[in-house]
């Protein structure tokens, strides 16, 4: 064949440094398991059976007010045809592993309180977890929330963390796996510059291995979405992390506060909140930084069925408008959101559950023999992605995945 460029071996080389340059910058969704939610649980409360006690607490609140299919069906809007299938698997998830991610939590859950007090909960807590991990009662991810560092809270975060994994490394000789710490209201990429330089220090003197103390940061701030010269901030937040970011969870009622919104739409679901999980998305797409919305602040008053019905609604709203904007994680405060968390994302994974399988598989076996493919291969990631997720949660069997 005739060309008219002798060469394009200087093209191709700088092609070939910008996609590598890219790659690094984004190099695919997170791997392993993302779960359904966090579970915030004030530190002086705290203990080794909380966990299950929150399962044990939201199953029988499951079986007192929805006792069969039909009303489980209707207290959640949930199709006849999927509510018992439904209804089974959220039963059996509440008695066997009700939390998939608990954060023992330091901050405003707990609020600010002398030093001696403070001190004290973190032995307690360390306690609490030691006997916990002896017994494999710890949730498959676990770990506390500190003070922020944008409101005079910085001494007292570095002291419970420093603290809390000296007792703990003190009382089992390791750090169990799954833990993560909560980093909040973040205001500026410098903040978490200095958290991340805290961990190297911090790592050192525990002798632990260097970059095994990971966060998360609380988007709960304007500042967080954009700095002070008007450009994005969270990429510059996942710089500074310098490696150690694993998430980023949307903080509703910090947020709303600060741009301005009354207290009565303070609420997940109002779109400045879609605004700013929309800015989450793109910033983070590809970068292996998780996300996870907030919590729903309504929870029931007393065991009375207009209540645990009203906190039902109001949650299992919140929690189908994560879903519908690619959220699959939020936070739950309270025993009674886990039946509504089950059901709605569990329906979200059993309904079309067949047509995702058929075309997974469709497109598998006309890739595998040559003719084509019914789907974009993008669709089909998404659509594996989402079989994963369900499996990982109990919502569907690990015989709907590829083979």
């Amino acid at each position: 064949m005739n060309l008219s460029v002798s060469s394009y071996d200087d093209l191709s080389a700088r092609i070939v440094a910008v996609r590598d340059e890219h790659r690094e910058r984004h190099p695919g969704g997170a791997e392993g398991r993302q779960p359904v939610h966090t579970v915030y649980v004030p530190a002086d409360r705290f203990s080794r059976s909380t966990p299950s006690d929150f399962g044990a607490e939201a199953l029988r609140l499951l079986n007192t007010h929805t006792p069969g299919a039909g009303s489980f069906g209707a207290a959640f809007g949930l199709d006849p045809e999927i509510a018992g299938p439904v209804r089974e698997r959220v039963a059996a998830k509440l008695a066997s592993e009700p939390v998939e991610d608990v954060r023992i939590d330091f901050e405003d859950g707990y609020g600010v309180r002398p030093d001696a007090e403070e001190d004290a909960h973190i032995d307690q807590v360390v306690e609490a977890v030691g006997a916990a991990y002896q017994v494999k009662a710890l949730p498959h991810y676990w770990g506390i929330r500190v003070k922020s560092f944008a409101d005079g809270g910085h001494e007292r975060a570095m002291r419970t963390l420093d603290g809390f994994l000296t007792a703990l490394r003190d009382r089992l000789g390791r750090l169990p796996g799954g833990f993560t710490i909560t980093f909040p209201k973040v205001i500026a990429a410098e903040h978490v510059a200095l958290f991340a330089e805290y961990l190297d220090r911090l790592e050192a003197s525990l002798g632990l291995p260097s970059g095994i103390l990971r966060f998360e940061i609380q988007v709960e701030t304007p500042e967080a979405l954009f700095d002070g010269d008007g450009r994005i901030a969270l990429r510059a937040i996942a710089s500074a992390a310098a490696g150690r970011l694993t998430a980023a969870h949307f903080g509703v009622f910090d947020y709303t506060a600060a741009i301005g919104l009354p207290p009565e739409e303070q609420r997940l679901d109002h779109p400045a909140c879609d605004f700013a999980r929309h800015i989450m998305q793109v910033a983070f797409a590809g970068t292996g930084v998780r996300l996870s919305d907030g919590s729903t602040n309504v929870i029931p008053r007393n065991d009375g069925p207009d209540e645990i019905n009203a906190t039902w609604s109001a949650h299992a709203a919140h929690v189908r408008h994560s879903l519908r904007h690619g959220f699959h994680q939020g936070w739950d405060l309270h025993p009674a959101h886990l039946p509504s968390r089950y059901a709605i994302v569990y329906a979200y994974h059993l309904t079309g559950v067949d047509d995702v399988i058929g075309r997974v598989r469709a497109w598998h076996e006309q890739a595998a023999g040559g003719n084509g493919v019914l789907d974009e291969p993008a669709t089909i990631a998404a659509l594996t992605a989402r079989l994963r997720r369900g499996v990982d949660c109990g919502a569907l069997d690990e015989s709907v995945l590829p083979q």
